[in-house]
């Protein structure tokens, strides 16, 4: 039985300097081979001690071993070409990124995240993995061979399903897609967004997760909120969609965001891993400020409902400060646990 307000984070942590470049998207290894391989597990090391140390309930390797949330995974799929790559606007055209191109057929040549995984559960008991969702990944390369969104996203959905049938297999806790295209492409997602979304995970048993953000903190991110208004409508479009896929949890943003919190009752019977931590940002918050998001979302959704998380992935992120929120995230979920449990004792003692 998990405690009340479980925690997770929405995936990835800064990487050391000793690394990778630090507070870079796409940094690049300051080692190569066996050195490469041996200090990626040192820093995965630190990623779940950390998050452990700030008592969150299911940790990530916090994707040490990638340079990028979708790259990471392309590199070992058959048909992605990283040497011809071709500059290209993503996510709506909100800024241009040289994407490796789709030259065949997708394969998966060999199971991609599998060790990771093992060597993450060894050192945490539950374990979450995180693979870019199917939209996301083809909105993030050159597409010279399918020509064709959909057919490429049910490929990729079918290359991912056979990834996370041996993550499963590995022990893995929950599996989480990552996909912020959805809250982009509102009419793919309707059209076969989720349909993709099933085919890579439905029916797994293991905590099936969608990560749906506005992104890393970057600047063209944050340059692309300010043109979203006073309220963000973007959920209110996708959840009745996702209230009717195969997901168990839907994670998303909300803390310092213009997300209207009642959409968060369009889920109906879907857990919600709600963003208190916003990565948009280097203040770090008190447990206080972490608590009042808790209680925001409480209005909309039952507390045997609500996870709590980070807004986003914190990789472009300085360590200490990454670290810091960690901290403030254990500490907020932890008061709203201890104020359901004096509600609690309130209700069950003598009048």
């Amino acid at each position: 039985m998990r405690r009340p307000y479980p925690t997770t984070i929405a995936g990835s942590l800064p990487k050391p300097s000793w690394l990778a470049e630090p507070e870079r998207l796409w940094p690049a290894w300051r080692l190569e081979g066996a050195d490469l391989d041996a200090a990626i597990r040192d820093a995965t090391r630190i990623a779940v001690f950390e998050q452990l140390r700030a008592g969150i309930d299911l940790v990530t390797d916090g994707e040490q071993s990638r340079q990028h949330f979708v790259h990471g995974f392309l590199a070992s799929i058959d048909g992605v070409d990283f040497t011809s790559k071709v500059k290209r606007g993503i996510r709506g055209d909100r800024y241009e990124a040289e994407c490796p191109s789709i030259t065949g057929p997708v394969s998966r040549r060999a199971p991609v995240h599998v060790d990771e995984v093992r060597f993450a559960k060894s050192l945490g008991e539950s374990v979450k993995i995180t693979i870019p969702g199917p939209m996301t990944i083809v909105d993030t390369l050159y597409d010279a061979h399918y020509r064709d969104r959909k057919n490429a996203a049910l490929a990729f959905a079918r290359v991912i399903r056979e990834e996370c049938e041996e993550l499963v297999a590995a022990g893995v806790d929950a599996i989480q897609l990552d996909e912020p295209a959805f809250n982009v492409y509102f009419e793919e997602v309707e059209d076969w967004g989720i349909t993709a979304l099933d085919t890579a995970i439905g029916g797994l048993n293991v905590i099936k997760a969608v990560h749906i953000c506005y992104g890393y903190g970057i600047e063209a991110n944050n340059n692309w909120k300010k043109t979203l208004g006073t309220e963000w409508d973007q959920y209110a479009r996708l959840f009745p969609f996702l209230s009717q896929s195969s997901v168990d949890q839907v994670s998303i943003e909300l803390a310092g965001s213009r997300v209207p919190p009642e959409v968060l009752g369009l889920l109906r019977n879907k857990d919600a891993a709600i963003g208190v931590i916003d990565v948009a940002t280097e203040h770090v918050e008190t447990a206080s400020e972490v608590l009042e998001t808790i209680r925001i979302a409480e209005k909309y959704l039952p507390a045997e409902r609500i996870w709590c998380s980070t807004n986003c992935g914190m990789a472009p992120m300085r360590r200490e400060i990454a670290y810091a929120k960690l901290q403030a995230l254990g500490a907020g979920a932890g008061l709203a646990r201890d104020h359901a449990m004096l509600a609690t004792m309130k209700r069950s003692s003598p009048a």
